[in-house]
């Protein structure tokens, strides 16, 4: 139950960070009347679930790793390094997932050629 709650609190962190950019928006997200657009803030919500949700699956298989490695070395102490070199390269992948969600999401926010487009189409 703690680790749901505490995953749950850092999405809810992560989501009111991208919330907060998104109301301090450039001009080309703001409409006539001075108000960011509605895709822009639908655009940082999804970028900031989605990067809660990554951040949260790779730290749960981050824990499974690191369990598993401490399991063999206790069962057969001579592996111990060779697990550790095998822990550390999982690691580095498992952590290289949530980078890619985190730059799927900033292309999403600040490089995505849609957001104009969907604004002038729906006037929002």
């Amino acid at each position: 139950m703690k680790k749901v709650s505490v995953v749950s609190v850092l999405s809810l962190l992560m989501l009111v960070g991208f919330a907060a950019m998104a109301f301090a928006g450039d001009g080309d997200v703001v409409d006539k009347g001075g108000h960011v657009s509605i895709v822009m803030v639908a655009a940082l919500i999804a970028a900031g679930f989605g990067v809660g949700i990554a951040a949260a699956g790779c730290g749960v298989g981050m824990g499974h790793c690191a369990r598993g490695c401490l399991e063999g070395s206790a069962r057969n102490p001579e592996l111990a390094g060779k697990l550790t070199v095998t822990m550390f390269i999982g690691l580095a992948l498992i952590e290289s997932l949530t980078i890619y969600a985190l730059v799927i999401a900033l292309i999403a926010l600040y490089a995505n050629p849609l957001l104009p487009q969907l604004t002038k189409i729906f006037g929002l």
